[in-house]
């Protein structure tokens, strides 16, 4: 067993103990990758703070349940997805994703990205319509099928795919206007 493993047992174990020392460890250690994640979902950088600290109070209150199989980093981003997901309905961001029933990247390889550094990618994103970024997100980033998709945002498998698509569509054209 690794040692970062071994030390996130320890933390983990701590802290279903009641050790704020502890969480904040797990805080400072995974607050930058949740909140990148908050971050590609979320309208702004505020939402993203909210999105963070609402995921890091489940974590906190649901650390216990933690069964210890799996990775501990991927059970945690997939509070975030769900905790920024809710966020999202809360807020009625996603009104796009309901409205568009039926019309019409498995991975971003087929996007041409060369020189385009991970911000201003990430900028291209959250300028993306809610639903497709929520959707996008999801699919080429967060590796969700189509199913879980249609499963936790409550739309069809086909409303999914077209804002896959559909966002997809804009993302080309936005990276075609960058390279030109």
């Amino acid at each position: 067993m690794s040692n970062e493993k071994h030390d996130d047992i320890s933390l983990i174990k701590a802290c279903s103990n009641g050790d704020h020392n502890a969480f904040n460890e797990i805080y400072n250690k995974y607050s930058g990758i949740m909140y990148s994640i908050c971050l590609r979902y979320m309208n702004s950088h505020n939402d993203a703070q909210d999105a963070l600290q609402e995921g890091f109070i489940k974590v906190f209150n649901k650390i216990s349940s933690y069964s210890f199989s799996g990775s501990f980093e991927g059970w945690m981003k997939r509070i975030f997805i769900n905790t920024s997901i809710e966020l999202i309905r809360k807020k009625k961001y996603h009104h796009d994703i309901n409205d568009i029933r039926d019309t019409e990247f498995k991975t971003t390889s087929k996007i041409n990205i060369g020189g385009l550094d991970a911000k201003k990618m990430i900028d291209l994103i959250q300028k993306l319509p809610q639903g497709y970024r929520t959707v996008f997100n999801m699919y080429v980033i967060d590796g969700y099928s189509h199913k879980e998709i249609s499963d936790i945002l409550n739309i069809s498998e086909s409303t999914s795919k077209t804002q896959l698509f559909k966002a997809r569509k804009q993302l080309q054209i936005k990276l075609k206007g960058w390279f030109e």
